[in-house]
């Protein structure tokens, strides 16, 4: 008897010592969203991100193993407005898992919980890769980024009710460290106001209009358009005559043609990490926007 109570009091505390097991799988589709979803959830989610800060996120191959993934979740959560019109629609019908289909209380679209920017009036594929919904690069406004945690953490509550109060607490101190936090980036950002930059794809926009930037250009002739030797060479004699700051482009995009502008019109090429793990610096959403700014400021005199 004796060895069997120790046995019992020997597994019992190897149980106690093991973390406990999610309560929800999390499909994030692209980083920002994975890294809020962890704020909001903690140890009660398991979150996989789709896609890297260093992929395009219009332009991913739905493969088994990201089918396999929404297979199992209990969550998708993705941007929207056709982002990941390329893609998701496809892992959505391979995989089958009726709890995350659009519409049902598995899948959320950040987008529609925002103010989008952009919208066209006429949609026509000779502009471009234009989004008829508007841009979908919201996250890149933090104000946004309050706006879709509020919408989240309603969502978390709703699918997993034993868990709420966690939730409720969690969101409660993201938001409460978020406005502090917006607070102190808006006082820094008074020094980009009108700034001129030259911008690589209209994933900026966002960032542009939270901040009063000026967009002075942009490498793409048309958004999702490569950058052609004409449209570089009218931006050197435009950069001649009025000089932008610096020509800015994301984490993934190829560097190339921002440099060849940066060395022909002698301006500073800037890269920002555009989404969560970009740089080294910016490994969560605070990060992010830390990075971003401190990118920014450093060409701003």
């Amino acid at each position: 008897m004796k060895i069997m109570l120790r046995l019992i009091a020997s597994l019992t505390a190897t149980l106690a010592a093991m973390p406990a097991f999610a309560a929800l799988n999390v499909f994030a589709c692209e980083p920002e969203w994975g890294a809020l979803a962890q704020e909001l959830g903690g140890d009660k989610v398991s979150v996989y991100s789709a896609t890297t800060a260093l992929q395009d996120p219009h332009r991913i191959e739905a493969r088994p193993s990201l089918i396999a993934r929404v297979r199992n979740a209990d969550l998708v959560v993705c941007t929207g407005s056709d982002l990941e019109v390329g893609w998701l629609p496809l892992l959505l019908t391979q995989a089958g898992n009726a709890k995350v289909q659009p519409g049902s209380p598995g899948h959320l679209e950040a987008s529609q919980f925002v103010a989008r920017i952009e919208i066209p009036k006429v949609v026509d594929r000779s502009q471009g890769d234009i989004h008829p919904g508007g841009n979908p690069h919201i996250h890149l406004d933090p104000r946004n980024i309050a706006r879709v945690a509020a919408a989240l953490s309603a969502r978390l509550t709703r699918i997993d009710p034993p868990h709420a109060d966690v939730y409720r607490a969690r969101a409660d101190s993201f938001q409460e460290r978020w406005r502090a936090a917006l607070q102190r980036w808006e006082q820094q950002g008074v020094r980009l106001k009108g700034m001129p930059i030259v911008v690589y794809h209209r994933d900026m926009s966002y960032l542009v209009n939270w901040l009063g930037l000026r967009e002075a250009g942009s490498l793409e002739p048309r958004p999702g358009i490569p950058p052609t030797p004409s449209q570089l060479a009218e931006l050197v004699q435009r950069m001649h005559r009025e000089p932008a700051k610096a020509v800015v482009h994301s984490a993934y995009n190829d560097p190339r043609a921002a440099q060849f502008l940066s060395e022909r019109a002698r301006i500073p090429v800037l890269m920002l990490p555009y989404t969560v793990g970009g740089t080294a610096a910016a490994m969560d959403l605070f990060g992010l926007f830390e990075d971003t700014l401190s990118r920014l400021l450093s060409v701003a005199r």
